[in-house]
């Protein structure tokens, strides 16, 4: 049974409401509400701070600390982040400045906190670091209670050490009791990250659209009980490609397969790509099951038919910025090996590579693949066969002889070959012919 969530519906509402905080702690908007309520007009009690050119500290870039700082930019502030898991590549694709935690506190003028909390965050932010901080930071935690100690920021606000906070989450919770909400220069929430109705619609379609998807047996990429890791944005069209290579590798593998190997060149290695292990047995399953194979029966299925899987990553390229191989390895050691990429600003799926042989192939619909030892005339013997039974040839991707082991070629039909054409190929040409249907 598959569960799944919608972890992406708030992110934008969480991200906006960490804004709102700050802006509010900024020129201290709650408390120059309250006065005003009250009757009182003190408007030379409230100078606030511009954010305009300060920097501002992101502890944790994931989905939603890269919102926060994608909106903080627009105000023309340096963004400045400590994340230990996020590639140096990426903070550099986003125009942010990585920095260890220490360097993060000394630095800002503005700390927002998006980090889930866990052994090693819990108290991160604590009296020691806050004590080297600038004098009138501002802190921001809408992430999770605890990451901030909540007595070392007490302090700190007393002091004028810290000049404002302002503060979604608390320790525990709920919390109607804190010295911190006796502070005129803290601004306090009770957990609204998420409380928009946008962000509750959202959840709701995001989880329909995900029942959807597990009932036609496809990719659900918020799954909580499918094993492969999260999936990033730009492994996901990379899913359905590996998909059709892990179905071509078992098609063309003469022997029952025992281990898949899914190798992750160029730019994509850098990513998440746990994922593509399942996805290669999706299709290596596929070809011999009568039940649909999913991303969460196809770990199952390789334990009972004794298939490993394995993803390994290499950063360097070779003939494409990424490109993902999948080798099936049969019980006898024979390696069938095939290879796809995106290609193009529409990222069209492409065979690239089988069994060291060189292509250029859209990955897509029904088509035959025949090696057979190079010379003159196969390429006409299998145009005639092809066509006194009525089948049209819709695209072809020829290699070459490889060190006298054959030449294959790849042809893209419009139906399925029938036996009787087959083994008309086999017999004219003593060829090897295989079928596989890469819709």
């Amino acid at each position: 049974m598959m569960v799944v969530n919608a972890p992406t519906s708030n992110i934008h509402t969480a991200a906006e409401h960490a804004v709102a905080l700050l802006l509010a702690t900024a020129r201290q908007i709650p408390a120059a509400d309250r006065t005003l309520r009250e009757k009182t007009w003190k408007r030379s009690s409230f100078n606030g701070t511009e954010i305009l050119g300060k920097t501002v500290g992101v502890v944790g870039l994931g989905r939603i600390g890269q919102l926060f700082a994608q909106r903080l930019a627009a105000f023309e502030t340096h963004v400045i982040a400590y994340d230990p898991y996020l590639p140096a590549a990426r903070a550099a694709q986003l125009g942010i400045e990585l920095v260890d935690i220490d360097e993060l506190v000394k630095r800002s003028d503005f700390i927002s906190v998006h980090l889930p909390k866990t052994k090693e965050t819990a108290g991160l932010i604590n009296a020691e670091r806050l004590a080297t901080a600038k004098d009138g930071l501002i802190i921001v935690n809408a992430a999770r209670g605890g990451l901030i100690d909540e007595d070392a920021l007490y302090d700190a606000l007393v002091s004028g050490k810290v000049r404002a906070a302002g503060l979604d989450v608390f320790n525990t919770e709920p919390c109607t009791d804190s010295k911190l909400f006796d502070l005129d220069n803290v601004v306090v929430t009770p957990h609204l990250g998420a409380s928009t109705s946008e962000a509750q619609d959202r959840a709701g379609t995001d989880v329909a659209k995900s029942v959807l998807l597990a009932l036609a047996g496809e990719f659900v990429p918020e799954a909580v009980n499918v094993s492969g890791g999260p999936v990033g944005e730009e492994v996901a069209p990379w899913l359905d490609l590996v998909r059709k290579l892990g179905l071509l590798a078992g098609t063309l593998s003469p022997e029952a397969v025992q281990n898949i190997q899914v190798i992750v060149s160029g730019e994509l290695s850098a990513e998440n790509v746990e994922i593509l292990g399942l996805a290669a047995l999706r299709g290596l399953f596929s070809a011999s099951s009568d039940e649909p194979v999913t991303f969460v029966n196809a770990p199952a299925l390789a334990e009972q038919r004794g298939v490993s899987v394995e993803v390994d990553k290499h950063s360097e390229a070779l003939t494409h910025r990424s490109a993902v191989e999948v080798r099936a390895v049969a019980a006898d050691g024979t390696v069938t090996a095939v290879a796809g990429a995106l290609t193009g600003l529409q990222q069209i799926e492409k065979i690239v590579n089988v069994n060291g042989r060189s292509f250029d192939l859209r990955a897509e619909g029904h088509n035959i693949v025949v090696h057979y030892q190079d010379r003159p005339g196969v390429l006409g013997t299998l145009g005639t066969v092809l066509g006194n039974a009525g089948i049209d040839i819709q695209a072809a991707a020829l290699s070459q002889d490889v060190e006298g082991e054959g030449a294959t070629v790849i042809l893209r039909v419009d139906r399925v070959v029938g036996d009787a054409e087959v083994s008309e190929v086999v017999a004219q040409l003593d060829a090897r012919v295989a079928q596989v249907d890469l819709s």
